[in-house]
């Protein structure tokens, strides 16, 4: 009797040792945020328009393995990733001056700030007719369907042409159509004109189509690096934007360096010859080199006059003061423009 009382006493401290051991085995596979983040837990949502030039130009200049996560999704236009950030789906995205204006009137202010500048090139923002239009300029318009970009720089270029050729926004026919559907009406025939750009101009130049304005004297070339309100306060996230910001500089460097490499890179993805893809690469360049830098008196005072501009035209209901959501959280590990 005492043997077996012995044994049920052994068998019990050997299940308890083992529940307790069990309990400090799972207790230390538990990790805190902190420690998630040097993990690599931390994760970034970037927005790219009309396809992934920053995937993929990161992974071709051997700058694609961060130590956060990156999560990649892609765009028509940067009005479509400002509603995405909006929405709390997109952490990062780089827009032209536009769509930052309009997302500032959204309910919680578009939840996003802009940090910095990207300054590139202003070509392949055009408007183009089908080959054989009896349309030469921009005055030729009047009484004519044109499909535009609604908020974007093809809305801002357009008016601004209009202007310049005494017409009003009025004196139009504006059909807003994404890049894709105005490049598909100009093709089929449905609108007279289409201003676009990026792969829409591309396209429509291998359908023949002609270009009768080009906005690349009009825009000011600065392109917006925006971030999520969320994505700021999170001092993980903050810290790998800051580095992934870096690294998209480092690629322009790259890039530069490496024209053949990257033109049919170019080419592959938005299917075009690579002599083409080459020469528009070569072209921007010389007009102006791809960087990002920080924030500015200028640079906001470029944006301002665009808002200034819808404002005139009644486009927007009321002056944007756009100084309101720019952001200088990124500043310090960025150049300046001088």
């Amino acid at each position: 009797m005492k043997q077996r009382i012995n044994t049920i006493i052994f068998l019990f401290t050997c299940f308890s040792l083992l529940i307790f051991l069990s309990g400090c085995s799972g207790k230390t596979n538990e990790s805190s945020p902190g420690e998630a983040a040097a993990a690599g837990e931390v994760t970034i949502r970037v927005g790219q328009t009309g396809w992934g030039n920053l995937e993929e130009g990161l992974k071709a200049a051997g700058l694609g393995d961060t130590p956060y996560h990156v999560k990649y999704s892609v765009f028509q236009g940067g009005n479509l990733i400002l509603e995405a950030m909006a929405a709390g789906q997109v952490d990062f995205g780089i827009t032209s001056e536009i769509p930052p204006i309009f997302a500032s009137q959204a309910a919680g202010d578009g939840g996003f700030k802009v940090v910095a500048v990207q300054e590139g090139n202003t070509l392949n923002q055009e408007v183009v007719v089908a080959q054989g239009s009896p349309i030469h300029s921009i005055a030729d318009l009047k009484g004519k369907k044109v499909a535009f970009v609604k908020n974007t720089t093809a809305h801002y270029f357009l008016l601004k042409m209009l202007e310049e050729a005494g017409l009003r926004w009025q004196d139009i026919d504006a059909v807003e159509l994404s890049t894709a559907d105005g490049l598909s009406a100009l093709i089929s025939g449905k609108v007279d004109a289409l201003a676009s750009y990026g792969n829409a101009i591309i396209s429509a130049h291998q359908k023949d189509a002609i270009t009768i304005a080009s906005a690349k004297d009009i825009l000011s070339g600065s392109f917006l690096v925006n971030v999520s309100d969320s994505a700021i306060k999170d001092s993980a996230q903050q810290k790998a934007i800051a580095d992934y910001l870096k690294r998209i500089n480092q690629f322009h460097e790259w890039s530069r360096s490496h024209l053949q490499e990257w033109a049919q890179i170019t080419a592959d993805a938005t299917h075009q010859p690579v002599e083409q893809a080459l020469q528009t690469l070569q072209e921007g360049e010389a007009q102006r080199h791809s960087r990002i830098i920080a924030a500015s008196a200028e640079t906001i005072r470029s944006e301002q006059d665009v808002a200034d501009t819808f404002t005139k035209a009644d486009v927007l209901s009321q002056p944007v003061k756009v100084s309101t959501f720019w952001s200088d959280a990124f500043s310090s590990g960025l150049s300046t423009n001088k």
